[in-house]
């Protein structure tokens, strides 16, 4: 067993800052120790390494009510998360990682509320058949984590929500979430908090390796203020790795404007639309050659593709409306 075991307790709620510290504890500190780390986040979408962000949530009613959009560096599928969901991290090295030790731990806090949890399969934690916990896991040949989500009290509604994606014809690779029965711990006992349910799992964490407890807090100064782990924050927030490290993928499009039948297939790896095929019956063979040229290697996101219509309007001014139209219709969909 390891010599020394600390818990983290993260303060801020920021999830990029908080999933910075994990990859900073994971890739900079020494695990020649059992760690556990737990926080929360506001409201966000947590989506997998592998994972298509455009097939797995509605990234425009996300954006337009201020929900977080993060890639992790694991694997699994799409969490909606909250303050009413607790997040926990168990780190060590390849020679102590044990997954069904780890569960255990969780499993054991949950009985001294009166639940009776059971693992499903290599990722998830049930009660009475409804999923309370998913987990994922990152290995190297030296370390390992296992981190998993506890649903206390999410808002049901808005993970209905924001983990439906809008309606399009995306033809995807990569990770697909598999959606499952959830339910929140407060409907087994009301008086689960985050508080009351860290305190349980502390308790558990340090009695399973028999070790004093050791509890450091971080606060949002503190983990602002660590020049490495900055350096993972900023990565997890940029485009480039949130939508850039999309698997490849084809949005096909079909609407009938006033001028013309369109049928669009996009096809778009990382964030960049790498190929453009247009049908239509419309009369002005000219204007969907040079949008097919036009939309071609730009961003696909709304306001790339605003932006290259309009800038063809100064040439193509005789079409000026069924640019707009056009315009209006294909951003409307992204």
């Amino acid at each position: 067993m390891a010599e020394k075991t600390i818990c983290y307790i993260s303060k801020t709620h920021d999830p990029f800052l908080n999933l910075a510290t994990e990859t900073w504890i994971f890739n900079d500190l020494e695990l020649n120790q059992e760690i556990l780390f737990l926080w929360q986040n506001d409201k966000s979408v947590i989506i997998g390494r592998n994972q298509n962000p455009h097939a797995e949530c509605d990234i425009k009613k996300m954006e337009k009510e201020n929900v977080s959009l993060v890639r992790r560096h694991s694997g699994g599928g799409a969490v909606y998360q909250d303050l009413g969901n607790m997040n926990f991290t168990f780190l060590s090295s390849k020679k102590e990682y044990d997954r069904k030790r780890n569960f255990q731990i969780i499993i054991n806090a949950l009985k001294k509320f009166n639940i009776n949890a059971e693992t499903s399969g290599r990722n998830d934690i049930l009660v009475e058949g409804k999923k309370i916990s998913g987990s994922a896991f990152k290995e190297t040949p030296n370390k390992a984590f296992h981190h998993g989500t506890l649903m206390m009290h999410v808002n049901l509604d808005e993970l209905q929500n924001y983990l439906t994606p809008s309606k399009k014809k995306l033809l995807a690779k990569g990770t697909t979430s598999v959606r499952s029965r959830v339910a929140n711990l407060n409907e087994f006992n009301e008086n689960i908090s985050f508080q009351s349910l860290t305190e349980a799992i502390i308790e558990e964490f340090f009695s399973c390796y028999q070790s004093k407890k050791n509890i450091e807090f971080l606060d949002h100064d503190k983990l602002s203020n660590t020049p490495l782990l900055l350096k993972y924050h900023d990565l997890l927030k940029s485009n480039e790795w949130r939508f850039g490290e999309t698997p490849q993928f084809t949005h096909h499009l079909e609407e009938r404007l006033s001028w013309g039948c369109i049928d669009l297939h996009l096809n778009v790896k990382g964030h960049k639309i790498q190929n453009v095929k247009i049908f239509s019956d419309a009369l002005n063979v000219e204007i969907i050659q040079v949008l097919e040229k036009s939309l071609k290697d730009i961003n696909y996101n709304k306001d790339s593709i605003k932006q290259a219509i309009y800038d063809l309007k100064e040439k193509l001014i005789h079409v000026e409306e069924h640019l707009n139209e056009f315009s209006n219709w294909l951003v409307n969909q992204i």
